[in-house]
This record gives C-alpha cells, structure tokens and sequence, in this order.
C-alpha cells in the first residue's frame, strides 16, 4: 500500500542559495513558489518554513529526515550546515507538529532522506556520499516492522535521483547505465515483486508519487520521458518545471518532505 499524505513541508529559498552554485534566485524562487502552489492543489496542506541565510541548501528538506507510521528519523550529516538542518526539522517535527521524533546515536552513522526510498512495503537505502551502513541500520532500528535493505549507489548522486515511486508497487526508473545497475541491484534483494516505468531522460525517474497522482517535470526538462509518460500513464499527472532550484538536488522530491497527520497542527 501506497502512503496518504495530509501535509508537505516546504522551505522557502534563501539568497544564500547562490553559495552552492550559479543560479537565477529570482526564477529558482518562482519556481518554488510555483511548486508550493501545485502540492496544495494535489489537496496537501503546505508548511512553509522561511528562508535561512545561515542554511543555503534549506529548501532541499528531504534530506534532513524520513518519516513513516506517524515517527521521524532524523537525517544525520558529515556537513554542519546540513546537521542544522536536520536540527531544525527535529524541533519543527516534535513542538509545532507533535511527532515523535527518534535521534540517531550512532557517532559513525550517516542519513540523507534522499538516499531512502519507502515502497509502501519496504524500504530500499542508497550507501552513498550521503548515507552509510550505519545509517541503514539506524531505518532498520527506527522501522522494525518493515524490511530494510541496503543498496549501493556509486557517483555523487542520492539513490531517489535514480529511482522513485510513481504508483502502488511501481518504480519510476530511467535507461541510464547507473541506474539499471542499481535497479539490478534492488530486484536481487527486494523482499517483494514490482513493476518498472522506464523513461529516457536520467532526471526525469525523481518523481512525486502522492496520493493517486503523479508529479512529473516538465516537458521541457523531460521531453522524451514526457511522450512515455502521456502514453503509458492512465492515472491523474501534473507537471512542472523545477529547472533552476533543483540543479544541485535530487529532483522534484528533495524540496519537500511528506507526512500524514490526524490532529490539528498549530501555525508556525
């Protein structure tokens, strides 16, 4: 089973974005502006966190936690503008959104949530730049009732860059070498059977895959994935364009990070 998700939780771009490399900040915020607004049309409820010149890659919140069964792992990174990151997600998860939130105490461990994919029925974890064994373990410990299955990922890449939901038990993946070998890789060890969407373009298997409806990039970005997509997919897609602010991310599912809420959440 897919999750449902009731909430996305954003950050806004900071100028400070510039640091991690040559961007428009005013295109790379309409953007994001314009991401927001397609997630609250998907029917979410967006929290929006303000920009933080002290944080440049804030806008890419996936990495700093995994949530799943209503409990929040926090990320844990060799870099210290990414620990803040995770620090402060800790704090906006527990006291603004009264979840509960599990530290990792390994001092060896690295997380990136970008490098953890949740099928709905087991979890896949990139070994990566960004994330160890130690890590993986810590998912394993966080989430016992799910399998927890390490997985390889060579380059400077997170595994969701490569591979992605895009339905119940359906992988979004691309016809890049890297990523049919880390594909190869997951069908040896998967606990349980999926089938592939295969699309041209490398960048264009990070998608949203949120609660019955696909979020893709556009055509523009993807133009050959685009023709694959409109004549295999039959259920609800949305696209659009996250050129400028996701040139140094995963992709679509790094600028926000997705939960299920039953009680009412405070404003922040």
């Amino acid at each position: 089973m897919s999750p449902k998700y009731t909430h996305a939780i954003v950050a806004r771009i900071s100028n400070a974005l510039l640091e991690t490399g040559d961007f428009d900040v005013q295109l790379a915020k309409q953007q994001h502006e314009q991401y927001c607004t397609l997630l609250r049309e998907i029917g979410l409820n967006v929290i929006e966190l303000p920009p933080d010149d002290a944080l440049p890659e804030g806008v890419f919140v996936e990495n700093s936690a995994v949530v799943c069964n209503g409990v929040a792992l926090i990320g844990k990174s060799e870099n210290l503008k990414r620990r803040r990151e995770a620090e402060s997600m800790a704090i906006i998860l527990k006291k603004e959104l009264d979840i509960p939130v599990i530290e990792i105490d390994d001092p060896h461990a690295q997380l990136d949530g970008g490098d953890v994919l949740f099928t709905g029925r087991e979890f896949f974890i990139g070994i990566s730049s960004y994330t160890n064994e130690e890590g993986a373990r810590a998912v394993a410990m966080a989430y016992p009732e799910y399998p927890v299955t390490p997985i390889r990922v060579n380059g400077c890449k997170r595994l969701k860059y490569y591979v992605t939901m895009a339905g119940p038990d359906v992988m979004c993946v691309s016809t890049s070498a890297t990523c049919q070998e880390i594909v190869k890789r997951m069908e040896r060890e998967a606990s349980f059977t999926y089938q592939k969407l295969t699309l041209p373009e490398e960048s264009a298997a990070n998608m949203l895959y949120i609660n019955g409806t696909i979020v893709h990039r556009s055509p523009a970005e993807i133009p050959e994935a685009y023709k694959t997509l409109k004549e295999k997919i039959d259920i609800p897609t949305r696209n659009i364009n996250i050129s400028e602010f996701s040139q140094y991310s995963s992709g679509l599912s790094s600028a926000c990070l997705l939960l299920r809420r039953w009680k009412s959440i405070r404003s922040i």
